[in-house]
């Protein structure tokens, strides 16, 4: 008698729930992940437990927005929970639809419920379009639209993402109200520790990186790490490292990938110079755009260089 094949192992994959956020939008574009399960957390520091204890493969958490920056809690994370590496990014446009319980008309709303961020995406909209209104702050996007649902609500409309209109029945009063028509948020795929993907050419590399100590030029010494290697950063932000005042770490996204020569030499600089870097990993950027650099700063020349040096010290015969 032939046994019957065991079904694959599904993958479990964490994000900010539940259904309808924009986390979600941005888990739906991971290939991988279709089929699989999609387990709704409260927060980012629950994902990512998620992820180091094993109640997950991987979780999608939101990490930087065009209009208001990076999202400090999980640059936080990120610094401070080891064993966790960035193995993809994802871009989310960021809009708006202001929705009501079924029968509501436009005219029917003067209360409205949102979470503070998006309250503030929508203000000139808002006071274009209902300027008598009062605002309820909600804990997330999605709950102040279940709020409306579940009568622990008293506003007459919510704004919330485009997707709770794929889970709940709400009547949609209005879409496209962020003022900000170009508006994203950018989502990264949190996995363990695992090796990076081989290149692709259209790469980033994310890091954390803490000063030696506070003296005038530390911050300068650090960039040149990058700079004198071709290295264009597109992200640098600071987080207080919260041991002392005025202690703070800096948040990398360098443009190319840790096996580029001019990349892995950058990484060494910074080893040596820095009492703590986080290699948060290398992986494809969301919009595939190539990286582009000079021909100084291609493998080749890097590859050279040492061997040249490697002759000088082993007495070689110069060409």
């Amino acid at each position: 008698m032939t046994a019957e094949p065991h079904a694959p192992t599904r993958r479990t994959y964490s994000y900010l729930g539940p259904a309808g956020t924009f986390t979600e939008a941005a888990l739906a574009q991971v290939p991988e992940a279709r089929g699989q399960i999609w387990r709704p957390v409260r927060n980012v520091g629950e994902a990512l437990a998620d992820v180091v204890e094993g109640r997950a493969d991987a979780a999608m958490i939101a990490i930087e927005n065009s209009v208001d920056g990076g999202v400090s809690t999980a640059q936080d994370a990120l610094a401070t929970i080891p064993g966790l590496r960035i193995v993809g990014e994802y871009l989310v446009p960021v809009d708006f639809v202001l929705v009501a319980r079924p029968g509501t008309a436009l005219d029917d709303v003067s209360l409205i419920a949102a979470h503070p961020v998006a309250y503030a995406q929508c203000l000139q909209w808002l006071t274009r379009t209902l300027p008598a209104h009062a605002h309820i702050p909600a804990a997330s996007n999605v709950a102040s639209a279940m709020g409306l649902l579940d009568g622990s609500s008293d506003a007459d409309a919510a704004i919330a993402p485009p997707g709770i209109l794929d889970h709940h029945d709400l009547e949609l009063l209005a879409s496209g109200i962020g003022d900000n028509a170009n508006a994203v948020t950018r989502f990264v795929l949190v996995s363990r520790t695992v090796a990076p993907q081989p290149p692709t050419g259209a790469d980033k590399t994310s890091l954390i990186v803490e000063l030696p100590d506070d003296h005038p030029g530390a911050l300068l010494e650090m960039l040149e790490q990058f700079a004198t290697r071709g290295v264009n950063l597109s992200l640098l932000a600071s987080r207080p490292i919260g041991d002392a005042l005025g202690r703070y770490r800096f948040v990398i996204d360098a443009d190319g990938h840790v096996a580029d020569e001019r990349m892995a030499d950058a990484l060494m600089g910074l080893r040596r110079f820095s009492p703590r870097v986080i290699f948060l990993g290398s992986y494809p950027r969301a919009d595939r755009t190539l990286v582009h650099y000079h021909d100084r700063y291609a493998d080749d020349i890097f590859v050279e260089a040492r061997d040249w040096l490697r002759g000088i010290i082993s007495g070689e015969p110069e060409d």
